[in-house]
C-alpha cells in the first residue's frame, strides 16, 4: 500500500537544504505531474532513457531502492514496474508527493511508498539501507548539492549504486536548457532554472569523491526539435546523468 509518511513537529526537517521558491514552483504545478502533455512533458519522454540508465547500473529487479526528489512519482513508478523489491519516494513538496501517493495508488503499485522527508534526514534515520539511490533533476534546484551527495552516500548500502542527473554549466546549456528551452520551444515554464545553479561534470566528480562515492559511467541527453525526441549521447555539455557506487571499504 502506498503511503506518505510526514514528520510531526519535534521531527521536522533539521535541514536547511531547501529553497522555498522552488517547493512554490513544482506546488503550484503539482495536479499536472501525470498530464503527458503538461509542463512536465519533458520528464515523460527522458524517463524511459533515465530508467535504462540506472537499470543499466543497477539492475533494479529485486532491489531497494530510494528516489530523492522524487515529485510526482514519475520515475519512482517506472522503476516499481520493472520489478524492484520496493522503491521510496521523498521530497519536501507536499502536494507533489499526494499526487505521487495518488497516482501509485490507482496503478496498483503495492512496491511503492512516499515520504515527506530530507534526504539528509532519512540519512541520519536509515544509513546504509538501501541497494541504490537515484536523484535526477534535483541537485540543480537546492542551494547545497554537496549536502544532497553526502546524504545519498550514506543512505546506500556498501557496493550500492547511486545515479544522479543535472545540468552542466556553460554558454552552450544557457542557450539550450534556458533559452531554447524555456522562451523558444517552451519545453519548460520560465524561470524553472537558474543557471548559477548548473553544476559541471567536473564540480560534480569533486562532489561524489568528497563523499567516498566512485563515478562508474556518464551519459548526456540531447533534444531534436524536428522529431522532438530525446536521445542519450556521450556529450555532457547540456542535461547529464552519471552512475556512481559506494565501495565496499
Amino acid at each position: 500500500m502506498t503511503v506518505i509518511q510526514q514528520q510531526n513537529s519535534a521531527q521536522q526537517c533539521t535541514t536547511a537544504n531547501v529553497d522555498s521558491e522552488e517547493i512554490d514552483k513544482f506546488s503550484q504545478l503539482a495536479h499536472k505531474w501525470w498530464d503527458k502533455d503538461s509542463e512536465f512533458k519533458p520528464l515523460h519522454d527522458i524517463n524511459p532513457l533515465r530508467l535504462d540508465f540506472i537499470d543499466n547500473y543497477v539492475h533494479l529487479k529485486n532491489k531497494k531502492i530510494l528516489d530523492v526528489g522524487c515529485g510526482g512519482g514519475i520515475l519512482t513508478e517506472a522503476m516499481a514496474k520493472v520489478g524492484a523489491e520496493s522503491v521510496t519516494g521523498i521530497d519536501l513538496a507536499k502536494k507533489s508527493l499526494k499526487i505521487a501517493q495518488l497516482h501509485a495508488l490507482q496503478e496498483q503499485l503495492n512496491n511503492v511508498s512516499y515520504r515527506l522527508i530530507s534526504a539528509e534526514d532519512l540519512a541520519t534515520e536509515m544509513p546504509a539501507s538501501f541497494d541504490a539511490i537515484s536523484c535526477m533533476e534535483m541537485l540543480e534546484h537546492v542551494p547545497n548539492p554537496g549536502s544532497i551527495v553526502q546524504a545519498c552516500a550514506q543512505l546506500v548500502k556498501p557496493g550500492g549504486i547511486v545515479c544522479f542527473s543535472t545540468i552542466n554549466r556553460n554558454p552552450k546549456s544557457y542557450f539550450q536548457a534556458i533559452i531554447a528551452a524555456e522562451y523558444m520551444l517552451k519545453l519548460t515554464p520560465r524561470g524553472t532554472h537558474d543557471f548559477r545553479k548548473f553544476i559541471t561534470p567536473a564540480e560534480l566528480a569533486r562532489l561524489c569523491r568528497n563523499a567516498g562515492l566512485e563515478w562508474l559511467g556518464s551519459s548526456g541527453f540531447t533534444y531534436n526539435p524536428f522529431s522532438k525526441r530525446y536521445h542519450l549521447t556521450d556529450c555532457l555539455d547540456v542535461n547529464y546523468m552519471i552512475a556512481c557506487h559506494r565501495p565496499l571499504a
